[in-house]
């Protein structure tokens, strides 16, 4: 079996339904969900003249690899109603593998670690609630000293 670390977040609709229509969802046959931060809201990242996002990390077991998950999951997201129209922009639900295991994924469409966490406090944040001592495989340091050396300023607030 395999643990990934999950980001699921959006800004439009019932933003709460929607995480847990998400998280609902993601446990997919053979699947189970390990663990579930609390649910955070933050101001737009990237493209700031948005509506504010809720955000959650998971923990889920599956038995799919990484490509098979990210898959389903892209299913998941239109499933929900995610149009994918702008870099950043408003979504229904956005669904990001964060880690995988302690692997290093590198295809076209698809890298893991997930090349944007360290650098995103609303990534983070969740996460560090749910593993805190997971180590990034690539920059050798626990999510919490990631957290603590996060560059972003973004307000994150557990709601």
């Amino acid at each position: 079996m395999n643990i990934a670390y999950l980001l699921i977040g959006g800004n439009e609709g019932d933003r709460s339904a929607y995480l847990q229509e998400t998280t609902r969802r993601i446990q997919y046959p053979g699947s189970r969900l390990l663990q579930a931060s609390s649910i955070y809201e933050t101001a737009a990242w990237g493209k700031t003249d948005q509506a504010a996002f809720l955000n959650q990390a998971l923990a889920l077991e599956t038995p799919l690899d990484a490509p098979a998950l990210m898959k389903r999951l892209l299913a998941t997201e239109e499933e929900l109603g995610r149009v994918r129209t702008e870099r950043y922009g408003s979504r229904t639900i956005d669904i990001d593998i964060l880690f995988f295991n302690e692997d290093v994924i590198q295809l076209p469409w698809l890298t893991i670690p997930h090349p944007e966490v360290a650098r995103r406090r609303f990534a983070l944040t969740p996460l560090d609630e749910i593993a805190p001592g997971y180590i990034h495989p690539v920059l050798h340091k626990t999510i919490h000293r990631l957290l603590a050396e996060c560059p972003d300023l973004l307000e994150v607030k557990k709601l």
